[in-house]
C-alpha cells in the first residue's frame, strides 16, 4: 500500500503543473530582475507578471503585493512594522489566544519592549466573540492581528465582521490568511483588511515563498533593508523561480476550482466520519461546526494517547499530526486546544489533526479510515 499523506495543513505537495512551470523557467529566466540589460528585463517581466496574477486573485492592485519568503516573514513584517512605527500613537495590540507562533512570538517580543497585548479568549469551538473585540478596543490600540482560519481545528474567524467593526477606528487590521488562501476566496478590500499574508506551500506551491498584501497608502517600514527591490519594501534579490511557481499555483486555484475542491473535501470529511461511526468508534470533532473549513478534521479519541496513535499510524504509512508543524517535536501540548478546553483538559493529549488536500480521494480516505480504526482497536486492547 502507498503511504497516505493526511497532513496538508502543515504543507502540501507541489502540483505537477507548478513544478513544470518552475522547471521550464529555470534555463530561460535566470537574469536578475533589477538588472537593466535584456536578461534582467526578461526576469523583471516574469516577476511583474507573477505579481499581476497574485493581485488579480485578491482583486487588488499589483502595487499592493510584496513578495516574501513565506508566512512567518509576512507576519513578522506586518506586526513589527506597524507596532514600532505607530508606537507614539499607542502601544496596545489585540490578537487571539489561538494564533500561529509566527504571530504569537513577535507579540511576546513586543511585550518585552513595553507593548501591551490583549489575547482574546476562545470558546470550546475555537471561536472568538465579536463583542470581545469591541470591548478590547481602546484609543491607544494601533494593531489588531487575527488569523482568518485556525490551522489546528479549522475554525473560520469573523474577519469580515471585525473589518467592519474597525472601519471607524484608526487601528491597522492584519490577518494571517495562510490557512485560508487556496481554500476560500480572499478579497482584502471587501474584508476591510489592511495587511494580509500568504505562504505558497499551503496551496500546492513551493516552500520558501509567499506574499504580503499591503493596502495602498499604509506606511509599513521594511524589515529587510539593503537594495531597492520590491519598491524599497523588501530588500534582497527576489526568489524568482519560486515566485513563478507560486503564481502558477495561484492561477490553478481559481474560484471555480476552490468551489469544486470544497465540495470534494467536504465529501471526504463525511466519508471519514461515516466510517468511524460504522465502526462504533468513540470520538469528538473539534472546531466550530457553523464556521469551519472542510479540509481540517481535528478529532479526539477518549482514552487514546495521541502521540502513541501518531507513531502507530506513521508505522502503517499514514501521516497525520497533533497540531501545528511549527511546534512539532516539542513536549508542549497544543496552545490552541489549551485555549479551547483548559491547560489540564484530556483533549490536549487525546486529539489528532487530519487534513485533506491534493491527491486524497475516496480510495485514500477509505484506506486511512480503515487503518485508523484498526490502530484504535489495537490501542484499546
Amino acid at each position: 500500500m502507498e503511504n497516505l499523506y493526511l497532513d496538508h495543513a502543515a504543507t502540501t505537495p507541489m502540483d505537477p503543473r507548478v513544478i513544470e512551470a518552475m522547471t521550464a523557467s529555470m534555463p530561460k529566466i535566470f537574469g536578475n530582475p533589477s538588472s537593466i540589460h535584456a536578461f534582467g528585463r526578461q526576469a523583471h517581466q516574469a516577476l511583474e507578471e507573477s505579481r499581476r496574477v497574485v493581485a488579480a486573485a485578491l482583486d487588488v492592485s499589483p502595487a499592493e503585493i510584496i513578495f516574501t519568503s513565506g508566512g512567518t516573514e509576512g507576519d513578522n513584517t506586518a506586526i513589527f512594522g506597524i507596532a514600532r512605527s505607530r508606537a507614539q500613537a499607542g502601544r496596545h495590540i489585540i490578537t487571539t489566544a489561538i494564533e500561529h507562533p509566527a504571530v504569537l512570538e513577535p507579540l511576546k517580543r513586543l511585550e518585552r519592549e513595553g507593548f501591551e497585548v490583549t489575547y482574546l479568549p476562545v470558546d470550546p469551538h475555537g471561536q472568538i466573540r465579536l463583542q470581545d473585540v469591541k470591548d478590547a478596543l481602546r484609543e491607544d490600540t494601533t494593531l489588531v492581528t487575527i488569523m482568518s482560519v485556525n490551522n489546528e481545528v479549522g475554525t473560520i474567524l469573523p474577519i469580515r465582521e471585525i473589518g467592519a467593526l474597525l472601519a471607524n477606528h484608526p487601528a491597522v487590521f492584519h490577518t494571517d490568511a495562510v490557512q485560508s488562501f487556496g481554500i476560500q476566496t480572499v478579497h482584502p478590500k471587501e474584508l476591510k483588511v489592511d495587511l494580509l499574508n500568504v505562504s505558497a506551500h499551503k496551496f500546492n506551491g513551493p516552500k520558501g515563498v509567499g506574499f504580503l498584501y499591503k493596502r495602498k497608502g499604509l506606511r509599513l517600514p521594511s524589515m529587510m533593508v539593503g537594495g531597492e527591490q520590491e519598491e524599497y519594501r523588501r530588500a534582497g534579490t527576489e526568489n524568482l523561480i519560486s515566485i513563478i511557481g507560486m503564481a502558477k499555483a495561484v492561477a490553478l486555484h481559481s474560484d471555480e476550482q476552490k468551489a469544486a475542491q470544497t465540495v470534494q473535501m467536504a465529501s471526504s470529511r463525511r466519508q471519514f466520519l461515516t466510517a468511524l461511526d460504522a465502526a462504533d468508534v468513540s470520538y469528538a470533532v473539534h472546531g466550530d461546526p457553523a464556521r469551519q473549513v472542510p479540509h481540517i478534521l481535528n478529532l479526539r479519541f477518549p482514552g487514546i494517547n495521541n502521540q502513541l496513535l501518531l507513531m502507530r499510524l506513521d508505522l502503517r504509512g499514514v501521516a497525520v499530526s497533533t497540531g501545528s508543524a511549527c511546534t512539532a517535536g516539542t513536549v508542549e501540548p497544543s496552545h490552541v486546544l489549551a485555549a479551547m478546553f483548559g491547560t489540564n483538559a484530556p483533549e490536549l493529549s487525546e486529539s489528532i489533526r487530519i487534513s485533506l488536500g491534493y491527491g486524497i480521494g475516496e480510495k485514500e480516505v477509505a484506506q486511512a479510515a480503515c487503518i485508523l480504526i484498526e490502530e484504535l482497536n489495537n490501542l484499546k486492547k
